[in-house]
């Protein structure tokens, strides 16, 4: 059985890593005495596949997982979600089909959004969105290697804050294989400290 489960990231698990969360639903897996599957092989590993990494200090409201069983269960979310620590909440749980391609191969685009905590950099904000959107290239370093950021951003618009405090971005990246838009390099090509945001990916978008 091959389950695909829709979950939120919030609070201390932030700061959680991308490895660290692995382990943590393998954990929260056999915590809840689920029938886990392990590859073949020496080193048997579990089969749960996370759809796309989150960087450190990002919250998120729509993870996405595949985790496969070796049986078929009932009533999955209940029994992982007393399991889990604070900060994770499971949203959906879905079979989906066995031979459907790898999470990782399907993501295409993802969302965010990004509050501004400090007014200050707030001012102007329209139109240093307006000159990169504008940009026919943005020149960026990552690892050494200089590439161009901006056919990477699909959207890229100001929301007022509904608390009344500040802007929000919400941006829209692209995330496929060697092409990935990351939102503190958006950030910085619009002169905003990352120091003064807090970012959340609300969508990640898939093939088909």
């Amino acid at each position: 059985m091959r389950l695909r489960v829709t979950f939120s990231k919030q609070g201390a698990l932030r700061y959680t890593g991308h490895l660290d969360l692995h382990k943590i639903w393998e954990r929260s897996v056999r915590r809840a005495k689920l029938p886990l599957a392990y590859s073949q092989g020496y080193h048997p590993q579990p089969k749960i596949q996370l759809a796309a990494a989150l960087p450190l200090g990002f919250a998120s409201r729509a993870e996405v997982m595949d985790i496969w069983l070796n049986e078929d269960v009932d009533e999955v979310v209940p029994a992982l979600q007393a399991n889990v620590p604070p900060g994770l909440t499971i949203l959906q749980a879905e079979p989906v089909d066995e031979r459907a391609p790898s999470l990782q191969t399907q993501v295409i685009a993802a969302e965010y959004q990004v509050e501004i905590t400090e007014a200050g950099y707030a001012s102007g904000l329209n139109e240093r969105i307006a000159s990169v959107l504008e940009s026919e290239s943005i020149p960026r370093v990552r690892r050494n290697k200089q590439y161009d950021l901006r056919p990477l951003i699909e959207s890229l618009t100001p929301i007022p804050s509904p608390l009344g405090r500040g802007e929000i971005l919400s941006m829209r990246l692209t995330a496929r294989e060697g092409a990935t838009g990351r939102p503190e390099e958006v950030l910085a090509a619009l002169e905003i400290p990352l120091e003064v945001t807090r970012i959340e990916r609300t969508r990640l978008i898939f093939e088909g």
